[in-house]
């Protein structure tokens, strides 16, 4: 049936996927993000565009990743978010989040989103949560992030990366479905080592920047256990992998 799906942070990588998608099952998925005139910090634009809408989903990201900047970006869009939903009277809350983000309190980014899902799982509104593991798109912001010295040092933990259109494909199936007050998982098809895996999409472009694999090595503020960032066994696995995605790109 259709149903009107506001999408926060809809003009983005997933979410511009995630309003294509919707629209094609016959919804009407309405994009909201800060150039559409919809900001969830301030509040400006989120009443006007939540009405009528039966389903939130939320896959905004802060601009800032600094400690104390996402952790503000994320306590205060979600809350303004889930007040302006329950106002709107949506029936279903859904937001992107990480895969192991509860077991990485070290990383501010991880902490940021746990305490989002908290405030969900908090509200009186029906929920789903998608935990995705890292996208294929942000290896070279990976890269770029661990490059010290034109080196580029990261841990060999296990990653299980997938590609945006998955991600998306998830979180526009979700939306469109019941709520499940719980969490699903998606990750891709293989595992392999984060130091294996940007290095092979670094190898790809061409990129001369030599990896040094280093198990103590940070990632986003946090050393990785060998299976931080790994889902559960029950997680739903995408079928593109890492050789796919790289000779479409």
């Amino acid at each position: 049936m259709d149903m009107k799906i506001v999408v926060i942070g809809g003009t983005g990588l997933i979410g511009s996927k995630v309003v294509a998608l919707l629209n094609e099952l016959g919804h009407q998925a309405v994009p909201a993000s800060r150039s559409t005139g919809v900001n969830t910090l301030t509040g400006e634009g989120m009443n006007e565009i939540l009405r009528g809408a039966g389903v939130v989903v939320d896959v905004s990201n802060s601009p800032s990743f600094a400690d104390d900047d996402v952790m503000n970006f994320f306590r205060t869009s979600t809350g303004n978010l889930l007040n302006a939903a329950a106002e709107a009277g949506v029936g279903h809350y859904v937001a992107l989040s990480v895969v192991g983000c509860d077991r990485i309190p070290e990383s501010g980014y991880m902490r940021a989103k746990a305490a989002q899902e908290e405030l969900i799982k908090g509200s009186s509104l029906p929920y789903s949560l998608v935990h995705a593991t890292q996208f294929f798109e942000f290896a070279g912001g990976i890269a770029d992030s661990a490059t010290t010295d034109g080196k580029v040092r990261l841990s060999d933990a296990k990653v299980q990366p997938l590609a945006a259109e998955e991600v998306a494909a998830a979180v526009g199936t979700t939306a469109a479905g019941a709520p499940m007050n719980g969490t699903v998982e998606v990750a891709g098809p293989e595992v392999l080592g984060m130091d294996q895996w940007i290095g092979e999409v670094l190898t790809a472009r061409s990129d001369p920047r030599e990896v040094i694999t280093d198990p103590q090595a940070p990632y986003f503020g946090a050393v990785l256990e060998r299976d931080s960032l790994l889902p559960g066994s029950g997680a739903q696995l995408a079928q593109i992998r890492l050789s796919e995605w790289l000779a479409g790109q």
